[in-house]
C-alpha cells in the first residue's frame, strides 16, 4: 500500500500581504522562497534543507511600511500548511528536540505536535536587525507558526554572542526538531496520545 504524500498548501490574501505556501513534509530539503526579506529567505531555505522538507514560500507584502505584516503572515501561512500536511497525526512520533551549535552559539528547540499551541522564546538579541530584518520579528514568526500549526514550541539560546549565528542555529534546530516529531514510527497505532486525540 502506497504511503499518502503529506502536503499542505495555503494561499492567503489580505490588504497587507499576498502569500502562497506549499509544504511537503517528506521531501528532500529543497526550497523556493521569495518573501522580499533576504535574511528570512535564507533562514527558511536552511530550515527546509536541514528538516528535509520541500517548501515553496512567496510573499508580496507592504514592506514600504515595515516587515511586520509579511513576517507574521508568513508564519501564519506556514503554520496552517504544516497543520494540513501533518493531517490526522496518526503514527507520528509527536515530540522533537534538537540542539544546534553555530560557532560560539548553542540553541535548543524542543516541540510537541500537541494541538495545544504555545511558544516559549528565550532568545536575547542585542542588535536591532539582522540584514534588513527587524530582530523583534523572529519571535513574531515563531509564535505565528506555532499557534497556526498547533504545536508547543520552546526555543532557548543557551549561549552565544553573534545574532546571525543564534538565529541561524534556531532555524536549523527547528527544521530538525519538526522532522523528528513529524516522522512516522510503524509501532505507533493511531495517534500517540492516551487521550486518543491530538
Amino acid at each position: 500500500m502506497m504511503e499518502v504524500q503529506r502536503i499542505g498548501e495555503v494561499t492567503r490574501r489580505t490588504a497587507e500581504t499576498d502569500i502562497h505556501v506549499k509544504w511537503v513534509l517528506d521531501g528532500a530539503g529543497t526550497a523556493r522562497v521569495d518573501t522580499g526579506i533576504g535574511f528570512l529567505d535564507h533562514m527558511l531555505t536552511l530550515m527546509a534543507k536541514h528538516g528535509l522538507f520541500d517548501i515553496e514560500v512567496s510573499c508580496k507584502g507592504d514592506l514600504y511600511v515595515d516587515g511586520h505584516h509579511s513576517v507574521e503572515d508568513i508564519g501564519i501561512c506556514m503554520g496552517l500548511a504544516f497543520a494540513r500536511a501533518i493531517g490526522d497525526k496518526a503514527g507520528i512520533k509527536r515530540f522533537g528536540t534538537f540542539y544546534v551549535p553555530m560557532d560560539e552559539a548553542l540553541v535548543m528547540v524542543s516541540l510537541d505536535i500537541s494541538g495545544r499551541p504555545y511558544l516559549h522564546y528565550d532568545v536575547a538579541l542585542d542588535v536591532p536587525s539582522i540584514g534588513h530584518m527587524d530582530a523583534q520579528l523572529f519571535e513574531e514568526f515563531f509564535r505565528a507558526l506555532a499557534f497556526n500549526a498547533g504545536i508547543t514550541l520552546h526555543i532557548n539560546c543557551l549561549y552565544g554572542r553573534n545574532a546571525h549565528h543564534i538565529i541561524e542555529a534556531a532555524f536549523k534546530a527547528l527544521g530538525r526538531a519538526l522532522d523528528a516529531a513529524a516522522g512516522k514510527d510503524p509501532r505507533i497505532k493511531g495517534v500517540p496520545s492516551t487521550k486518543g486525540v491530538l
